[in-house]
């Protein structure tokens, strides 16, 4: 009986019992693995803009109460049946949970164990700790969603997602004719967007502050704009233009009526191309520009993870940026998290160790 009770296994977790109410630590029901999924034992957990938006307004929660989050990072506790080969027990894993399109609570992050896809999972090299490896996952479906999609599906009612068609990152990218403009280089979705494109053959013009300059070089980009500049529109288009290369378009990180202006004002002096935005594009877009938000769930992300996540991680060409911010360990400090991404973070991502 003593033997028993030491393999029992509870699970906990920060519960959103409503909208625009603090998050409840409990007991959650353990967990188990479909035939393609992994049960994950998280180390760590991330926050994301996302995030916020749920927890205040409830959007994508599909019931009560939920558990949502987005980015884990752990050992698999659990393989699913038709799991061959690529993962077992005990393997240091970083995932992408999709609680926002499933609104399963097993599909959360912000729990002690995690269910993901196997396609939205990759092992984590020895070498690079689980609080650094965590800030990768989001981010990386979202990235590839940007750049990736060759037809526009749906984001939400009536907002189609951008189809920039460009190709998947790879470890020796073959080189390319085509520049992409990032604005907000240094978020975690522009930084990581500037890898894969970069990954890709792509060239990345990123536009951030000034401080975040090394921040953007060292994910790819080839020059960066200060966007504190009053003549930083101009200095963008420019820099484009020089390249003699085709201009693929905008990926706007940012998302906001400012932002927005500035890119329709680049766009304008370019003859137009892709706005990739991630919150819905603005209205009235011109007829040469084919605008559209980014939903960061989707099968064109499945080769990605399976043959170039882990191989990049260890090659270091694929890096954990932006740098983590550890708030605290234990799942009561993911609302104290939460709060902290709510008021606005720069060039680092916040981290929770559970």
């Amino acid at each position: 009986m003593i033997e028993q009770n030491q393999n029992l296994q509870l699970n906990r977790a920060a519960w959103l019992h409503k909208a625009n109410s603090p998050l409840e630590v409990g007991e959650a029901p353990l967990p188990t693995a479909g035939p393609n999924e992994l049960v994950i034992r998280n180390v760590a957990v991330a926050i994301n803009p996302l995030d916020c938006h749920m927890q205040q307004a409830g959007v994508f929660v599909q019931q009560w109460p939920a558990i949502f989050g987005c980015d884990v990072a752990g050992q698999v506790y659990e393989v699913g049946s038709e799991v061959h080969g690529r993962f077992k027990k005990g393997d240091r894993v970083i995932g992408h949970a999709i609680n926002l399109v499933s609104g399963r609570p097993q599909d959360g992050a912000y729990a002690l164990y995690t269910v993901v896809p196997v396609d939205k999972a990759a092992i984590l090299p020895d070498a690079i700790p689980f609080t650094e490896g965590v800030v990768v996952p989001f981010a990386l479906e979202a990235a590839v969603c940007t750049l990736s999609l060759k037809q526009p599906g749906t984001a939400m009612p009536g907002v189609a997602t951008p189809a920039l068609g460009l190709p998947y990152p790879s470890l020796e990218p073959a080189p390319s004719s085509k520049t992409l403009v990032v604005y907000g280089g240094s978020s975690s979705v522009g930084s990581m967007t500037t890898q894969l494109a970069t990954a890709a053959g792509i060239k990345v013009i990123s536009i951030a502050s000034a401080r975040n300059f090394e921040l953007c070089r060292s994910c790819g980009a080839v020059q960066v704009f200060d966007y504190h500049n009053p003549s930083f529109v101009e200095k963008v288009a420019e820099a484009v233009a020089e390249t003699g290369e085709e201009f693929v378009g905008i990926f706007d990180a940012v998302s906001t009526p400012e932002t927005y202006t500035n890119d329709l004002a680049i766009l304008a002096k370019l003859g137009g191309g892709h706005l990739a935005c991630v919150h819905p594009p603005p209205d009235n877009v011109p007829g040469n520009v084919k605008a559209g938000m980014i939903f960061a769930v989707d099968d064109v992300a499945t080769p990605v993870w399976r043959d170039y996540v882990t191989p990049a991680l260890q090659a270091g060409k694929l890096k954990c940026l932006p740098p983590p911010t550890i708030v605290g360990k234990g799942l009561e400090h993911i609302q104290e998290a939460l709060k902290r991404c709510e008021a606005g973070v720069s060039a680092t991502k916040l981290v929770v160790e559970v």
